[in-house]
């Protein structure tokens, strides 16, 4: 075989990789994929924003130091349903999920380091007390149903973990 021929295949590997990092969902993928696995990261984008588009090899990049978690992508035109059931207002937005529980979402796109803080953060929650919140969050929506006009609920999400 020839030098031209090895790094070839060498550069191919790689781009197949990079693209296995990241995998595109669908909203009738969107719970499955929440539900099947501990940490997933999910980006809101669309070919047309210039952000995403800068935001997107970042994504891809982190993507591959963390096979321990799942690098979704939706495109908010094709999936323009799941984008507004998500409230999506604004893209790029990165959701991040643990354990069922959504965790963290923002607008905007983040540079490596950013990204990188949102994963390892997201790695750190304790799930016990995220769980235990989110449990505490529901008694008091719950309770606060029967009271009069104008008391609030609770938002019905686990912890945000810090803003960029």
């Amino acid at each position: 075989m020839t030098r031209g021929a090895n790094n070839r295949d060498t550069h191919r590997r790689d781009a197949y990789r990079g693209h296995m990092a990241t995998l595109d969902i669908t909203g009738e993928q969107f719970a499955a994929t929440i539900e099947g696995k501990d940490i997933v990261l999910v980006d809101f984008w669309a070919e047309w924003c210039g952000p995403c588009k800068q935001f997107g090899p970042t994504y891809a990049a982190v993507s591959e130091k963390h096979p321990d978690v799942l690098f979704t992508k939706v495109d908010t035109e094709a999936e323009q349903q799941l984008a507004a059931e998500a409230g999506i207002t604004s893209i790029p937005t990165l959701m991040a999920f643990r354990e069922k529980v959504l965790v963290f979402s923002q607008p905007g796109a983040l540079n490596a380091q950013q990204l990188e803080q949102v994963v390892d953060a997201v790695k750190a929650l304790d799930m016990e007390e995220v769980h235990a919140h989110v449990a505490r969050q529901r008694e008091e929506a719950a309770a606060s149903a029967g009271k009069p006009a104008g008391s609030q609920g609770v938002p019905q999400d686990g912890t945000q973990i810090p803003d960029f």
